[in-house]
């Protein structure tokens, strides 16, 4: 059995056959799909977070929003650039969020990716200090984060405070027990994800990685789950984390899928450098149900995860969106053994 789960990044544009035309829509239609999904038995409800683009921004208002709406439903990010966050206003806010959706968030972290802007973190206030990367300035924030979500107090309260304190050491409100082990890294490398499981965070893997190999990108991005797990079993943790992966995968059912995904380009790995690292793109997958699970099978790192992320094309809107959905949990996840 596998988690199968969605993750929308929240584009939003007035191009022809946009159905996500504001960002009102793209919010709107994002709480409809998670109700959507929900109801078709999907797992998770995931969000990519961008900021200065016409993507989803500011997650916490959505994922409480959805929250209200469903009952089931996993609700988590895909990922937090913890560059621009603080982490403790980040803490109330995920702390609210995650009581109202009933400790259903699932939230993944990460350093960041290629910005819109120029150190668009400096806008929101915020800088590397001496002899610090913005990567270094990222995982410290994140340490802060998981330091607040374990519930100790750590400020000092006021002697003659508006409202009466409890005894002792203030901690962060509200606070949701057991946020804390629902905290995910996204990993681009084989070295941040043995970061993430010292640290006792979940592993969040994407389609793209630092290629490290020259190997496949699922050969590689199963190395790096190895990674994750051996590392993890040499801390005492205190629960069993678990692996996402994403992908790009579309069964192909109806004359309208044929029409956006049969002959488009990204059926092999690409390689490249971002960022001045060399990197690999994992490839995307799309073709009739029973060939799809024979391709599907052969994906080592979505047999080594525990939970799959479908990226959806959230512009062509909720109604097509989940037939995508639905397309992989009736025709294509019993093949596998997923459900």
């Amino acid at each position: 059995m596998k988690k199968i789960g969605f993750l929308s990044f929240g584009h939003w544009s007035d191009a022809p056959g946009s159905q996500t035309r504001t960002a009102a829509d793209t919010l709107m239609q994002s709480v409809e799909l998670a109700v959507a999904a929900e109801e078709l038995g999907a797992d998770g409800a995931y969000f990519r977070v961008h900021h200065f683009a016409r993507q989803l921004g500011s997650p916490f208002p959505l994922l409480a929003a959805i929250g209200a709406r469903t009952s089931r439903i996993e609700i988590g990010t895909g990922v937090i650039d913890l560059r621009y966050e603080n982490p403790l206003y980040m803490a109330e806010d995920a702390g609210a969020a995650d009581l109202i959706a009933g400790g259903r968030l699932q939230l993944g972290l990460s350093r960041g990716s290629p910005e819109q802007v120029i150190e668009g973190y400096k806008y929101f206030g915020y800088a590397p200090g001496d002899g610090e990367s913005d990567a270094d300035m990222a995982r410290r924030h994140a340490e802060v984060f998981l330091e607040v979500l374990s519930g100790k107090g750590f400020a000092e309260p006021n002697p003659r405070p508006m409202f009466p304190n409890p005894p002792g050491l203030l901690r962060i409100e509200p606070y949701s027990e057991g946020l804390r082990e629902r905290i995910w890294w996204g990993a681009g490398s084989d070295t941040t994800a043995r970061w993430a499981a010292q640290r006792g965070m979940n592993l969040m893997s994407s389609t793209l990685k630092d290629d490290e190999s020259g190997e496949p990108f699922h050969v590689q991005q199963r190395k790096q789950i190895e990674a994750f797990r051996d590392e993890w079993a040499q801390h005492d943790h205190g629960f069993v984390p678990r692996v996402s992966v994403s992908r790009s995968i579309f069964a192909i059912t109806t004359d309208m899928d044929r029409r956006y995904f049969l002959g488009g380009d990204g059926r092999n790995d690409q390689f490249g450098v971002i960022d001045n690292t060399p990197s690999v793109f994992g490839r995307s997958y799309a073709d009739e149900p029973d060939r799809l699970v024979e391709s599907l099978r052969g994906d080592e790192a979505i047999a080594a995860a525990d939970t799959l992320l479908l990226t959806v094309p959230n512009q062509l809107g909720v109604d097509y969106n989940t037939h995508v959905l639905e397309s992989i949990l009736e025709h294509v996840a019993p093949g596998l053994g997923w459900r």
